[in-house]
C-alpha cells in the first residue's frame, strides 16, 4: 500500500488511472515523459504533465471532462511526425494519446466509405482495401507511419493531392470530444452536402485547438486502372519548374508532380533508397499519371513533349512496379534523407502559384547565400507546394537561430508572390508569428473568436496556431 500510494500522490494522476482502463493507462515519470517532450518539430521541446492512453471516446470524453473541471491544459497526439510544433506541450499540457484508438470500424464498399479511429495508420487503410481494389488517397510522406487523426488535425495532403485533393476533400463525417467533454457527431452518415455550416471544413485543419475527433468517416477511391511515372533531369531548375507550368497546361492532370534539386537528390541518395539519380543535374521531375488504359501512352508521350520543349537532359518511364516504387520510396523518405547529409535539418512548407516557381526557388537560393546554410528543395511541384529543408548543425553556436530565420524568410517569399505559409505541416508554435505575413489583425481575432466558441477557455492546445498574445490581442476568455 505505501507504494501504491507513492505512485499516485499527486492527486491528478490518480484520476487519470481511475478514468481509464487498459496496461499502463497513465505516464507520469520524467523518463516516460522524455519520448513526449516534441514532435516532428524538434527545436523546441517541453515535458507534458503526463501521458494517457485512452481506448475508446468514452475514456476521451471522461479525461477531458476532469481537465476542464480542474482546469488542466490538455492536447490531443497521434503518432507524433507533425513538422510545426502542434502536438508539443508547451503549457505542461496532459497528452491525450490517441494510438491505442486504434481499429478499422467499418469497411463500406457499396457507399465507398470507411469508418476507423483516430489512430489508425493513414497506410495501413490502403492495405485493408487493396485486396478489393480500394484504397485511401491521402498520402503525406509519413503515410507509413503517421495517424489519420493526425491527418485531419494538419488536413495533410501528399504527392498524390495535385489530383486527388488533400484530407479535407475525403473526409464525410467525424465524431468529436468538445473541449468541455461533450461528445458531438459532425455529418450525417457521410452524406455529402449537409445544410448550415461546413463544420467537417472547419474542424479538418484546425490543429487540435477546437475538439478532439475520436472517429472519421474516410472517402475511398477505387484503383485507376493503370499508372505510368517518369522522371525527367533538367540541368537548369527553371526549366524544371517552366516543365510543371506547361504539362499543367497542356490540360494533363497528373496525380503527382514532384520536383528535387541537386542538393536534395544528394540526400536521398545518400540514404536508404538510392536509385542512381544524375547528381549534376540541378532538378528532377517525378510525374506520374493514371486512370483508364487507354490513351495513357499519348498522355506520356505529351508529357515528354514539354519536357523535351524544356531541354530535358534525360528522361526515362518507369518499365515496372517494382521500379516505380522504387522511385517512390527514394521520393518519400525526401525529409529524413537529409539527415545522411546534414547534423539537423528544418523543413518549412509554403504555397505559391505554380507560375512563380522559378522567382520563388531564386529567391530561396539567395537565402541561402544571405544566412550561410544549405537549403535543399523537395516538394510538390504540381500545385505549388514548396518544402525548402535548411540544412544546419545545432551544436555550431547560433545556426539554430539562423536556420529558423532562414525559413521565416523562405515563409515570406511565398507569401510575397500571392501564397500562403503551409500547405499540408500546419502552424503548430513553428510558424505562428508569420501568420502575419498573409493575415491582418482583424482576420486573426476573427479567427479566435471562432475557437473561443469551441475553446472558450484556451485549455486544448493552447498557445498554438495564433501569434503570441503579446503581439497580437487575444480574445477575452470567459
Amino acid at each position: 500500500m505505501i507504494g501504491r500510494k507513492r505512485k499516485y500522490e499527486d492527486p491528478h494522476i490518480r484520476s487519470f488511472h481511475e478514468l481509464l482502463s487498459g496496461h499502463n493507462p497513465v505516464l507520469y515519470k520524467k523518463e516516460d515523459l522524455l519520448a513526449y517532450d516534441c514532435d516532428g518539430f524538434t527545436i523546441h521541446k517541453h515535458l507534458p504533465k503526463a501521458v494517457v492512453f485512452p481506448e475508446n471516446t468514452r475514456e476521451v470524453a471522461s479525461i477531458v471532462r476532469y481537465c476542464h473541471d480542474h482546469n488542466l491544459p490538455f492536447l490531443a497526439r497521434g503518432a507524433g511526425t507533425g513538422l510545426s510544433g502542434g502536438a508539443i506541450p508547451i503549457n505542461g499540457e496532459v497528452i491525450i494519446s490517441l494510438v491505442r484508438m486504434k481499429r478499422l470500424l467499418e469497411v463500406d464498399l457499396k457507399n465507398r466509405r470507411a469508418i476507423v479511429e483516430p489512430g489508425y495508420v493513414n497506410l495501413k487503410l490502403t492495405q485493408s482495401i487493396e485486396d478489393k481494389g480500394y484504397y485511401y488517397a491521402p498520402d503525406p510522406s509519413s503515410q507509413y507511419c503517421c495517424t489519420i487523426g493526425g491527418n485531419v488535425a494538419e488536413n495533410a495532403g501528399g504527392a498524390h493531392c495535385l489530383k486527388y485533393g488533400v484530407t479535407t476533400n475525403h473526409i464525410l463525417g467525424m465524431e468529436v470530444v468538445l473541449p468541455n467533454g461533450d461528445i458531438v457527431e459532425i455529418g450525417k452518415a457521410g452524406i455529402l452536402d449537409e445544410p448550415g455550416y461546413d463544420l467537417l471544413g472547419l474542424m479538418t485543419g484546425s490543429e487540435g485547438t477546437l475538439g478532439i475527433v475520436t472517429k472519421i468517416t474516410v472517402r475511398i477511391l477505387k484503383h485507376p486502372e493503370a499508372k505510368q511515372t517518369v522522371l525527367a533531369y533538367f540541368d537548369k531548375v527553371s526549366d524544371a519548374s517552366h516543365t510543371v507550368s506547361d504539362i499543367i497546361s497542356e490540360g494533363i492532370v497528373p496525380a503527382a508532380l514532384e520536383m528535387m534539386d541537386r542538393i536534395a537528390m544528394e540526400g536521398v541518395e545518400a540514404a536508404a533508397f538510392p536509385i542512381g539519380h544524375l547528381l549534376d543535374a540541378e532538378a528532377v521531375l517525378l510525374i506520374e499519371v493514371d486512370g483508364i488504359s487507354a490513351g495513357m501512352d499519348q498522355q506520356i508521350e505529351r508529357i515528354l513533349t514539354v519536357c523535351r520543349k524544356h531541354h530535358v537532359r534525360e528522361v526515362k518511364v518507369a518499365t515496372s512496379e517494382e521500379e516505380r516504387m522504387k522511385w517512390w520510396a527514394n521520393r518519400k523518405t525526401g525529409f529524413g534523407a537529409m539527415g545522411a547529409i546534414s547534423p539537423d535539418y528544418l523543413v518549412q512548407d509554403g504555397v505559391i502559384p505554380r507560375t512563380k516557381l522559378p522567382v520563388v526557388l531564386s529567391t530561396i537560393q539567395k537565402i541561402s547565400e544571405t544566412y550561410g546554410l544549405r537549403i535543399a528543395n523537395i516538394f510538390h511541384a504540381g500545385d505549388g507546394n514548396l518544402h525548402p529543408l535548411v540544412l544546419f548543425d545545432a551544436t555550431v553556436e547560433g545556426e539554430t537561430e539562423r536556420a529558423l530565420q532562414a525559413g521565416s524568410e523562405c515563409l515570406r517569399a511565398c507569401a510575397a508572390v500571392g501564397g500562403t505559409i503551409t500547405g499540408e505541416h500546419g502552424i503548430g508554435i513553428e510558424k505562428k508569428e508569420e501568420m502575419r505575413f498573409v493575415f491582418t489583425e482583424e482576420e486573426i481575432n476573427a479567427q479566435l473568436e471562432i475557437r473561443q466558441v469551441f475553446n472558450p477557455r484556451n485549455l486544448l492546445n493552447g498557445g498554438k496556431l495564433f501569434p503570441s498574445p503579446s503581439r497580437c490581442v487575444e480574445i477575452k476568455q470567459s
